[in-house]
């Protein structure tokens, strides 16, 4: 029986894990951390004749090595363990890879980008689903991508294709790093400014890793209101579909998607005609941002084929995406909006632009390189004032008071930070508070989703207590 090895035990890694074992390999699951959930997941897929070693980091000693190594999407593609795999020819890939080899015999919509990529993934997949076609969203969002493949059981590859019709996966560069040959029938490439340099190292190489996807995919389709892309233009992607907010003079491409007078206008060649597919007004999201994440789902649907009713009924009917601009509750005409998805300086910027001002700003958390300066103009503009949480507290407040910002105050965690919020938003009349992190969840939370739910949470409750309160104080006797 060949033995392969999983680094990382996420849902991702027990997905590969389980994969696998159906596949007859012999499977050993490691995990650097230990926690009770880990420990409980041990003792599951210990039953199920998986092993996993806890508190255990891959070891490669002695003649017992594994045929294969499939990488979580967390874990560092070069890491000593995994370059001496490599050195000693064992197969090293990533989770999303070997989910591509159990179904590659569909089409995929590959979506990539700094930002932007979820909300398109999410649009995209429901814009398939209404069309009535099996198209689960998988990777950052939604399923494992091995979970997909597991769902299918062990049919041949006609039934796998009579159950799912398209594959949506929103990939990272950290999958697309560690993917040998995924090749999507539709690529799709939101945005790009300077991210995850920590683990690329620099921004060429990140580039590289995301043009890599672009390039194996067989069509293509860009946001050409994205400044880096735009510049690099017909140059570098010639067969692409650009996509333009601005309208059809701003499409770099003779063929395309654009905005005009309140629709979706689709090019499909150099010499067909406009023809409009969707009202833009449709769409509930708000902000420029979400303009180009509809245009690039719009464009991906009509390339594969989908027909302007099933578009204009999942659009009609999407309601957003949890983390990214997510109302959560208003409370005495007081908006809270969670963002915790921002965790860059673009992407917080971006959240901040879309809100109405001023807005109470919650920021903070594990702090990422990248060039604040946008983001610090816009709370100068639009923040009536800035609660910081987390490890980068203290270094925000610095460049704060370096911008001539002194509104803010350092709360630390967000259970101080919503009550202070709230009150804030009341004391400053500001419609809006605005969780817009910039920074990565890290320090205080397994992750964005965590940190989003327990913002979404403490605003809830806030706003129950409150309620509860003002109704006692209305309930109770007058004084004589």
């Amino acid at each position: 029986m060949p033995k392969a090895s999983v680094i990382g035990l996420g849902k991702s890694g027990v997905a590969a894990a389980r994969l696998l074992k159906r596949e007859g390999w012999e499977v050993v699951l490691s995990d650097g951390n230990t926690s009770d959930t880990l420990l409980q997941q041990q003792q599951e897929l210990a039953a199920e004749q998986i092993t996993v070693k806890v508190g255990q980091s891959l070891e490669l000693n002695g003649d017992n090595l594994p045929q294969l190594i499939v990488v979580s999407p967390g874990v560092p593609w070069d890491i000593p363990v995994l370059v001496k795999a490599r050195q000693l020819g064992i197969e090293t890939i990533g989770e999303m890879e070997l989910a591509w080899r159990n179904l590659r015999s569909l089409p995929w919509v590959g979506i990539t980008g700094t930002n932007g990529k979820t909300t398109t993934t999410a649009l995209i997949a429901a814009i398939f689903q209404a069309a009535e076609l099996d198209a689960p969203a998988c990777g950052n969002i939604g399923y494992a991508a091995c979970e997909v493949a597991l769902s299918q059981g062990r049919g041949t590859e006609t039934q796998i294709q009579n159950c799912i019709d398209w594959v949506i996966a929103e990939i990272s560069s950290y999958q697309i790093e560690s993917s040998v040959s995924l090749a999507p029938r539709i690529g799709v490439w939101t945005t790009f400014t300077p991210d995850h340099l920590s683990r690329h190292q620099t921004l060429e190489n990140y580039y590289n890793i995301k043009a890599k996807l672009l390039h194996q995919s067989e069509l293509q389709v860009f946001n050409g209101d994205d400044a880096y892309l735009s510049q690099l233009g017909l140059s570098a992607w010639p067969d692409a579909y650009w996509t333009s907010v601005k309208g059809k003079d701003f499409l770099i491409s003779e063929k395309g998607f654009y905005i005009e007078d309140d629709w979706v206008v689709e090019k499909l060649t150099a010499t067909s005609a406009p023809e409009p597919i969707v009202k833009v007004s449709t769409l509930r999201m708000v902000g420029e941002h979400n303009q180009q994440n509809l245009l690039m789902a719009v464009a991906t649907a009509r390339l594969a084929g989908i027909n302007r009713n099933a578009i204009a009924r999942a659009i009609r009917e999407f309601p957003g995406v949890a983390h990214r601009l997510e109302h959560i509750c208003t409370w005495e005409g007081i908006d809270f909006i969670n963002d915790s998805k921002a965790t860059n300086y673009d992407a917080a910027e971006v959240g901040l632009a879309s809100v109405k001002s001023p807005a109470i700003l919650i920021a903070g958390g594990e702090a990422k390189a990248g060039d604040d300066t946008a983001w610090l103009a816009k709370i100068h503009s639009q923040a009536a004032a800035v609660l910081l949480i987390g490890s980068a507290a203290p270094a925000f407040a610095k460049r704060l008071q370096e911008v001539g910002y002194y509104s803010y105050q350092i709360v630390e965690t967000m259970e101080r930070a919503v009550p202070r919020a709230a009150e804030l938003a009341k004391e400053y009349q500001a419609p809006v508070v605005l969780l817009s992190p910039a920074c990565a969840s890290f320090d205080q939370y397994p992750n964005f989703e965590v940190r989003g739910d327990r913002f979404r949470q403490l605003c809830l409750d806030w706003a129950k207590v409150e309620k509860l309160q003002y109704n006692s104080i209305l309930s109770s006797p007058l004084p004589n």
